[in-house]
């Protein structure tokens, strides 16, 4: 009995935390999505008259009574000439940052170009160090094979006059006694 109690219990607590774990992963996406679309409801469901106000007649600093900042701004943006200041004052900026932009691209561009005639000039020299690497092989390779065959000529000459000189008499001790002398 007590050891079904306690897997019972354990189930329970298991699914409790389940429970709670989904609920942390998906609460907060689920709220902001609620909260999201509770703010469009609300927004799209209350009417919010224009403003009847003349902004050119205000000035910034002093407002009237009554006339709160957020309503002021909420004026200057149904007035057309601030609009298109605005929008003239946007447009200047991208075009400053594409501007600036396209000067940085530039200058990566010209970077780029030094390093890549860098990397050719340094290409070049090596294959030049290459070529005279191999040209000095060449020449080694063929003094080797020509100390090769001149080391077998000599070979079978000094093997051609020891056999005469065998045929002849000689004898290794012989040479060994001339030598010690």
């Amino acid at each position: 009995m007590k050891g079904r109690g306690k897997q019972k219990g354990l189930k329970v607590i298991l699914w409790l935390m389940g429970i709670c774990t989904v609920g942390y992963i998906l609460g907060p996406p689920l709220h902001w999505h609620l909260s999201d679309t509770l703010a469009v409801t609300l927004s799209s469901s209350s009417y919010c008259a224009t403003c009847h106000c003349d902004c050119s007649s205000l000035p910034l600093l002093s407002l009237p009574r009554g006339l709160n900042n957020n309503s002021f701004t909420d004026c200057m943006k149904n007035d057309p000439e601030v609009s298109e200041e605005m929008e003239k004052s946007f447009k200047g900026l991208l075009s400053e940052e594409v501007g600036l932009k396209e000067a940085e691209a530039l200058r990566d561009q010209q970077r780029a170009d030094v390093a890549l005639l860098e990397a050719k000039k340094m290409a070049s020299q090596y294959q030049k160090d290459a070529d005279k690497c191999n040209a000095g092989m060449g020449t080694c390779e063929e003094a080797r094979e020509s100390a090769e065959s001149t080391l077998e000529a000599h070979l079978r000459l000094s093997a051609m006059w020891e056999l005469r000189a065998r045929q002849r008499g000689w004898k290794e001790s012989m040479a060994r006694s001339l030598l010690l002398k």
